[in-house]
């Protein structure tokens, strides 16, 4: 006779034991077992199911067919409500499964697809890896038969449960079928057990040897054999011994490149196993790590490695987890890898199949080394830094290491000297901001190689860029090792004894899971971190992103809710101290690296951290869009045209350590409010293209000239004016916020663009070739009213500005520091200043740059204005970027004229023009060879092409590639 009871122990159970298409079946859950969606759920009575089958008509065994009403899955049901049993079990009865579903006769159902949920369907038990449930639905004219016990995960092709045990323990277990049979019961190849013409037969194993074990039952009814084969492992005693001399946490190659020596810091575990490439993917007895006496560490050698290989592996912790290693440098994500092109990363290892999960780390002894071009990068000074920070997966059309790299020309024409990447460790999925990260010693693959970002830092330090990472420390993400070898899965937080992460985050913008950084294992943590990227990748500094957020003063209650942003903000002697230690030990690491701090914190505690020599991100977002808008009343978050925020004696501060920016990742586009919002009088109207680009430039003035660190965010030189909310169908969502945009390299063909990138170059040149106007000697400013100005004052120049922002017509007066001649610094027009106050009329956008020194000959010009004639005027390359000179410039005329094509680099330098002769109206083509191009010895970048007939012209950007 079988027992029901033993069943009750189990995620997911049926009654009867093989259901038929015909039949009834009730279903029971236990919330106790796989995910614990709906453990202790107090609304008992507001638990529904959400279910359909699995047919033969199934694309897939994800494919539910015949859902039930099709019901929202976010609304309660009545018709689908589950009853509750008491101690988190609920049961839902299906009467006759194939006419409950309104399955055709001919349909074979397959599997019963079932999910408990609350009835908004917040909550939702599944199986522990977030899989659906079945219940497998049986032709009950043949033999079938089943493992009852063990428990078994109730997946399409159930697995059983983790099976924990050590030499001395027993194993019940039993098994059924659903005819009369002969049932036999092996282990470890000999029969133990058997019951003549029976339905069931139970056993209690007795595990005597450590290694694997194997469990198989056979059914006979005479007519069919049917087998099934459970196989568990079973460790033999944790060995206790010291980490080898010289080796460290993480992953360690010993001399000879056949050995490594893996080291993972897992307190409170019992035991961890490899398995990996190297044995193939089996739990074996000489692949259970050694701890350390402390209990702390676990570590193992592996030998007998190929040298060169890369060998992908996985832990197995205390026999019920599976992870990658959060130390590897290198992971392999089934879900992700397929999707990256062979051209960004070539020779991708392939996720192996045998692995638990999507998520695998790899170890390669004997790995290529790198050399460095350049050993001795002098950093610039942090006072003059002119940041440009961009997305790699959105600046080109490649997203890839190697196209970023062929832009570095454009960026060190711009006055760029330091670029500052968004994340770019490994992160979840395939497209994002980064902010999501999983692992900290691993480059995410979706950018390229390990190598390629050498070499692209590399080639950074050679135009005398420096290189900053985006760096997220204050939480990491659910697929991250860390968090899973401590977690609640109950409560769907950290557990309490998880050494690095907060179970609750302590403030208000948290995401992910927040880490504790005043435990002894994050601070060990994050300077493994920081010295990593400096010492291996040869960076130069980090911005850390949500600094603020490294406290563990409390501005929520005890489960993360009801916060007080307000408080969070306020003067943190803890956060202080927190950012000290990180700073001294970066500076001990790598003298002279940056730490910049999104902190948005009081005043009082910036202004401490500045004193102590880190940077601060300064936004001015909101005031510079005000300003531009032409808007003198506050923006609906209250601020106003001021600028005097920018200037950093304004706060108080010391020293010049806010890293001023009009717009970063985080913040709307300029350009977009200023076509979408801006202010408007008479003919005179921001919402115009040309006339919000030309306010922009007035803006990016005044912005060069604030003292300190400068920030630039991609393509806003250029007017990026796709909102940050754009999707990728051009609609506009807050959803679509970290949504792929596409790159502005087009607009190098706009004139009205080109003069705005023109006015950031040379206002930065200024910077450039005068480094003391970063922090002047003399500086004076009325940036707070409509015409405002500003006086920068340096042993080698003066600069002296106004500019109009209002939408009407306005004047002020300069007061010039010294009497004599001054320049229009754009025209080179010679001004003669009195040293007395000087009134200027400005019409609306109007704004003058003087200089001491006539700089006219060192000034970025703009291109003469598009022509816009009814007739096509027009010039492109193609294939694009070009890789040889048998590209195809094609051209179109829109009347008779002579004509003439030119290439140019992004300085306006021509580097090739060819006479064409009178040419018809029409379309042309030509190889781009023709234009006695040498394109295999021009550098990898930006160029651009240029037609010019009858006065008029047109351009259009091309990028040379370099493999």
């Amino acid at each position: 006779m079988f027992l029901l009871r033993p069943l009750t122990a189990q995620l997911l159970t049926s009654t009867p034991l093989f259901p038929a298409d015909t039949g009834t079946v009730t279903i029971v859950v236990d919330c106790s077992k796989g995910n614990q969606g709906l453990f202790n759920y107090a609304s008992t009575s507001d638990v529904y199911v959400h279910t359909g089958v699995i047919t033969s008509n199934s694309t897939s065994q994800t494919d539910w067919r015949y859902v039930k009403f099709s019901q929202n899955f976010n609304q309660p049901n009545p018709a689908l409500a589950a009853t509750y049993l008491g101690n988190n079990k609920y049961s839902f009865t299906i009467p006759g499964i194939r006419a409950y579903y309104g399955v055709p006769a001919g349909e074979t159902i397959l599997r019963v697809a079932i999910l408990f949920r609350s009835g908004d369907g917040s909550k939702v038990q599944r199986n522990s890896d977030g899989s659906d449930m079945y219940v497998r639905v049986y032709d009950n004219s043949s033999l079938a038969a089943r493992f009852v016990l063990p428990p078994y995960q109730p997946k399409y092709t159930p697995v059983p449960e983790t099976i924990n045990k050590v030499v001395g323990d027993t194993l019940n277990v039993s098994y059924a079928s659903n005819k009369t049979a002969l049932l036999r019961l092996y282990f470890n190849g000999s029969q133990v057990d058997s019951a003549a013409s029976a339905t069931s037969l139970s056993y209690t194993l007795h595990v005597t040897t450590p290694g694997t074990q194997q469990v198989i039952a056979v059914a006979d009814d005479g007519t069919t054999t049917h087998f099934d084969t459970l196989s568990f492992f079973v460790s033999g005693a944790v060995n206790i011994a010291p980490i080898p001399a010289g080796m460290k946490e993480g992953i360690n190659y010993p001399p000879g490149d056949t050995t490594a020596v893996l080291v993972l810091y897992a307190p409170h575990k019992n035991k961890v196993l490899v398995v990996g490439d190297f044995n193939g993917w089996t739990q074996q007895t000489n692949y259970l790590m050694n701890r350390t006496p402390d209990s702390n560490y676990y570590w193992i050698t592996i030998q007998g490695l190929t040298p060169g290989t890369e060998y992908a592996y996985q832990y197995v912790v205390d026999d019920s987890l599976t992870v990658a290693d959060y130390n590897t440098e290198k992971v392999l994500d089934k879900n992700v890898d397929p999707g990256i092109p062979a051209g960004t990363y070539p020779g991708l290892k392939a996720f192996p199949s045998q692995a638990t999960g999507s998520l695998a780390s790899v170890l390669q002894t004997a790995r290529p080394a790198y050399t460095w071009q350049v050993n001795n990068f002098q950093r610039p000074d942090k006072k003059t830094l002119v940041i440009y920070e961009l997305l790699v997966r959105d600046f080109t059309s490649a997203g890839s290491w190697k196209a970023l790299q062929d832009t570095l020309g454009y960026l060190k024409h711009l006055g760029v000297n330091a670029v500052e990447v968004m994340p770019f460790n490994n992160f979840e999925g395939g497209s994002s901001w980064g902010y999501n990260p999983n692992f900290y010693f691993a480059p995410d693959k979706v950018y390229g190689t390990e190598t390629a970002l050498k070499q692209f830092i590399d080639a950074c330090h050679q135009q005398g860029m420096a290189v900053i990472m985006d760096m997220v420390l204050n939480h990491s993400f659910g697929s991250s090792p860390m968090v899973q070898l401590y977690f609640d899965n109950a409560g769907g937080v950290p557990a309490l004894n998880n050494p690095w992460f907060n179970q609750y985050p302590t403030h208000a913008y948290n995401v992910g899971y927040q880490f504790n950084h005043e435990s002894v294992a994050t601070r060990t943590f994050t300077q493994r971190v920081i010295s990593y990227w400096l010492n291996n990748y040869h960076i130069d500094g980090y911005r850390f992103d949500l600094a603020k957020g490294f406290t563990q003063k409390r501005t929520c209650d005890a489960t993360g809710n009801n916060c007080n942003v307000g408080a969070w903000g306020n003067y943190d002697s803890s956060r202080v101290a927190i950012w000290d230690t990180i700073y001294n030990q970066l500076q001990a690491i790598s003298p002279g690296s940056y730490c910049i701090l999104e902190m948005f914190a009081d005043n009082s505690e910036e202004m401490v951290e500045a004193s102590h020599g880190m940077m601060l991100w300064g936004n001015l977002n909101d005031n510079f869009a005000q300003a531009t808008m032409g808007y003198s009343s506050a923006s609906p978050s209250g601020n106003t045209w001021d600028l005097s925020g920018g200037v950093y004696t304004n706060l108080g501060w010391s020293q010049p350590g806010r890293v001023v920016y009009q717009e970063s990742h985080d913040e709307e586009r300029l350009m977009y409010k200023n076509e979408q919002y801006g202010n408007s009088s008479g003919a005179y109207n921001v919402k115009t293209t040309a006339t919000g680009l030309q306010r922009n430039g007035m803006a990016a003035a005044f912005w060069a000239m604030l003292p300190g660190p400068k920030m630039i965010w991609e393509f806003g030189e250029l007017g990026f004016d796709y909102s940050i909310n754009r999707c990728s169908d051009g609609t506009i969502n807050n959803n679509c916020r970290t949504d792929a945009k596409p790159p502005g390299w087009s607009w190098l063909a706009d004139s009205s663009r080109l003069k705005l990138h023109n006015v950031y170059a040379a206002m930065l040149k200024l910077r450039t070739l005068y480094p003391q106007l970063a922090v002047p000697s003399s500086f004076n400013t009325n940036l707070t009213g409509a015409v405002k100005t500003l006086t920068a004052l340096s042993d080698s120049l003066g600069v002296v500005m106004i500019g109009n922002f209002d939408v009407i017509s306005g004047s002020g007066t300069l007061t010039f520091p010294s009497a004599g001649t001054w320049y229009n610094y754009f025209t080179g027009e010679p001004y003669s200043a009195t040293g007395a106050a000087q009134s200027f009329s400005l019409d609306p956008g109007d704004y003058r740059v003087f200089v001491n020194k006539n700089l006219s000959g060192n000034v970025p010009t703009a291109t003469s204005d598009v022509s816009y004639s009814r007739n096509p005027f027009s010039i492109r390359v193609y294939p694009n970027p070009v890789e040889g000179g048998n590209s195809t410039v094609e051209y179109q005329l829109p009347e008779y004229g002579k004509t003439y094509v030119s290439v140019l680099n992004l300085v306006g330098q021509s580097l090739a023009t060819v006479e064409l002769g009178a040419q018809p109206a029409g379309k042309y083509n030509l190889a781009l060879d023709q234009l006695h191009l040498n394109v295999s010895a021009l550098a990898g970048g930006y160029y651009v092409l240029r037609i010019v007939s009858k006065q008029q012209s047109s351009q259009a950007p091309f990028l040379i590639g370099r493999r």
